[in-house]
């Protein structure tokens, strides 16, 4: 599936999701509305400035990045890997359904559009916070100098090879969905919070990114987060969130995925 996004003054197509967008988008002279974001062109927490460089070759810090990938690769079978390859997609609304289980809900175009709606915008502004640093750095990811080479998104390897892999932009965008669904409704806050861990992790277990990316991947989304909160329009936005999952469950549109499946697959790691 192919999608349409406009950022800053380019209009591209990403065939998938994050590093297209990054890749292709032309830098804007001057703060502009990101067409699909809340943020102006620029506008998110710099990364430069709030995230450390990547772990050095033979640092201690790289020597845990190397173990944990060795742990990660262990899962590439079996349901984990499913769900892995499943979250890897960001052009489809199956990376946004991820939540379903942890919120309660069906969360779809269909069901809760407005919901739909506001993550898939929020998708720019956490993604994009990630880029200046990955630019910098251009850190290769795990199946780049592993034995191991197999990867959730093989269409994608060329694309990927020349994205860097710190921080995550995947796993940014996943915890920035947890937290403001989390916000949206606090009694599940719990569940969803783990979930958008658990889609960080998934990109371990794909072989695309280390456990560092992922976490300073979290770091991002947090800050951009607490930045869209400045925004008059997320905030509207997210309190007609809160009042569409709401009326949602009391209307019983319950999660169309098996979350008992999900759930025990997700305890594998």
């Amino acid at each position: 599936m192919r999608i349409r996004l406009a950022v800053g003054v380019a209009v591209v197509t990403a065939s998938v999701g994050l590093a297209s967008v990054a890749q292709q988008a032309a830098p804007a002279p001057a703060p502009v509305p990101a067409p699909g974001g809340y943020l102006p062109r620029g506008g998110a927490p710099s990364s430069l400035a709030m995230v450390p460089p990547p772990p050095a070759a033979d640092s201690a810090a790289q020597a845990r990045d190397d173990a944990a990938a060795r742990a990660a690769q262990a899962a590439q079978s079996g349901p984990r890997w499913d769900v892995a390859t499943l979250d890897a997609d960001l052009t489809t609304p199956e990376s946004v359904r991820a939540f379903s289980c942890a919120a309660d809900v069906d969360i779809s175009p269909a069901t809760t559009p407005k919901t739909y709606a506001m993550l898939r915008k929020t998708l720019i502004d956490v993604g994009l916070s990630t880029y200046p640093t990955k630019t910098k750095y251009q850190r290769q990811r795990p199946f780049m100098v592993s034995s191991v080479t197999t990867i959730c998104s093989p269409a994608f390897e060329a694309l990927l090879r020349k994205d860097g892999s710190y921080p995550s932009g995947h796993s940014a965008v996943g915890w920035g969905w947890a937290l403001i669904l989390a916000e949206a409704t606090p009694d599940r806050i719990d569940p969803i919070l783990a979930r958008g861990r658990a889609f960080g992790h998934s990109r371990m277990i794909c072989n695309v990114h280390w456990l560092s990316d992922t976490e300073e991947g979290r770091i991002m989304a947090a800050a951009t987060v607490a930045k869209l909160h400045t925004v008059p329009e997320f905030r509207a936005d997210l309190e007609a969130v809160r009042a569409e999952i709401a009326e949602a469950r009391a209307a019983g549109k319950r999660p169309t995925r098996d979350c008992a499946a999900e759930a025990a697959a997700l305890a594998d790691g």
